[in-house]
């Protein structure tokens, strides 16, 4: 049975609908963030970067991070509005927290003392109420709010 490893609370500052994870040694990475974003797509991949579409234009997200030791449990659907899963590689097994507006943030998540193959499963909820703030008021804090879930790929 799976078990949960680390947990971790990060602020993501959403910028053009746009943040992403990215391996904290992102001197080598061949598609440093936010070359190459996807547009549109919810959770998308490159070497060393997880790349998130939000709901909103400009606001702060609460992101909970879980690293497990193999496949947590798949979450309910129910209560999340958006939910994806896909593989990337960490070469330094840590990443920070980008922004299209602000660039790299303080904030660094560990997932190993080492790189390697990851799978990540995301899950969001509040997107529509981000949606709303970014055409009214124009930002928010911790109105979307994500659940990030790292595992080694092998597991």
């Amino acid at each position: 049975m799976a078990q949960l490893v680390r947990w971790q609370r990060v602020e993501a500052y959403v910028g053009h609908f746009a943040f992403g994870l990215q391996d904290s040694d992102d001197a080598a990475l061949p598609v440093p963030f936010p070359d190459d974003f996807a547009r549109g797509v919810f959770l998308g991949t490159h070497p060393g970067r997880v790349d998130i579409t939000s709901g909103g234009h400009t606001h702060t997200a609460t992101v909970n991070v879980e690293v497990w030791d193999a496949a947590p449990p798949p979450r309910d659907p129910d209560g999340w509005d958006e939910q994806a899963e896909a593989a990337f590689a960490s070469p330094s097994g840590q990443l920070a927290v980008w922004s299209l507006h602000t660039g790299r943030s303080d904030d660094v998540i560990t997932l190993a003392d080492c790189g390697g193959s990851w799978r990540v499963r995301v899950s969001c909820s509040g997107r529509a109420e981000a949606a709303a703030l970014s055409e009214g008021e124009g930002t928010g804090v911790a109105v979307e709010r994500y659940l990030m879930q790292f595992w080694p790929a092998d597991a």
